[in-house]
């Protein structure tokens, strides 16, 4: 009898595979943009809403992988009709989706609840946590017709271990991954896993930049960071794992929440 399991050397191929990545222009999504596309993703779509700077990270993209295939997408993934026709229009381009990646941050930083404008907080709070809820509602659909099909959410520690100056991020954070980890249980049954990645904080990005650049999370963040003795997460390392949570190496594992922060916490 042959096993089905996937042999650790074939896990990795996405030639086959239809990758849709939220936020796919900076930071995290662009670099898991790179991982696919070195792992023969040739129907690879990034979307974000600043035709710009989609068009750099395009660029970025077909300049580290030489021979790869990858276009971008404007819209808006906070916003329920731009996200739908996004997903109908990648699935019309991609010929399918098979992993959709929702790495949709805000522009935030670190700051105590009582320094936040009253009339800022709801804002916070569904611009952070609203675009993996909605991209993955405008997904799941096709997933679920197809039989099969892997999402990843990217949201943070910060929905795990509470920090001064995240409160309101903390909230949308955990709204990540509570929804993650419960699409995973209405999922499971048409084939499609669900899993969420939480790092602390990430060198090399503008979430990074946003930390350091105030006394209040610089200090914060500095002694965090002197706690990561594996070393500062880059954007490769979540790509790495995002990856595996794509591949059929995890054809078994949803519903999870996996830290990636060199050692800050075990949580």
């Amino acid at each position: 009898m042959t096993s089905s399991i996937p042999r650790a050397d074939e896990g990795f191929d996405f030639s086959g595979s239809g990758v849709l990545i939220a936020g796919g222009t900076s930071g995290v999504g662009l670099a898991t943009a790179v991982a696919f596309a070195q792992a023969g993703c040739r129907r690879l779509m990034m979307l974000g809403r600043d035709e710009e700077r989609g068009k750099r990270a395009l660029d970025h993209v077909l300049s580290a992988v030489p021979g790869a295939h990858a276009e971008f997408l404007s819209a808006d993934a906070n916003d329920p009709a731009s996200a739908a026709e996004a997903a109908t229009e990648a699935h019309r381009r991609l010929g399918g989706i098979d992993v959709l990646v929702n790495s949709v941050v805000a522009p935030y930083q670190p700051t105590p609840l009582h320094e936040i404008p009253l009339d800022e907080v709801r804002d916070i709070l569904t611009r952070q946590a609203l675009g993996p809820l909605v991209m993955s509602r405008a997904v799941l659909p096709f997933l679920r017709e197809q039989g099969s099909g892997s999402i990843v959410n990217i949201a943070s520690d910060a929905a795990k271990v509470p920090t001064p100056g995240e409160t309101v991020l903390g909230a949308a954070m955990s709204a990540i991954v509570t929804f993650s980890r419960t699409l995973a249980l209405e999922a499971k049954r048409y084939g499609v896993r669900v899993n969420a990645i939480t790092p602390s904080l990430i060198a090399n990005t503008g979430s990074y930049d946003r930390a350091m650049s105030q006394p209040f999370s610089k200090k914060i963040f500095e002694k965090i960071t002197s706690q990561a003795h594996l070393g500062l997460t880059e954007p490769e390392d979540l790509a790495n794992l995002t990856l595996f949570f794509a591949s059929p190496l995890s054809r078994l594992i949803t519903g999870q929440v996996i830290s990636v922060n060199g050692g800050i916490s075990v949580a």
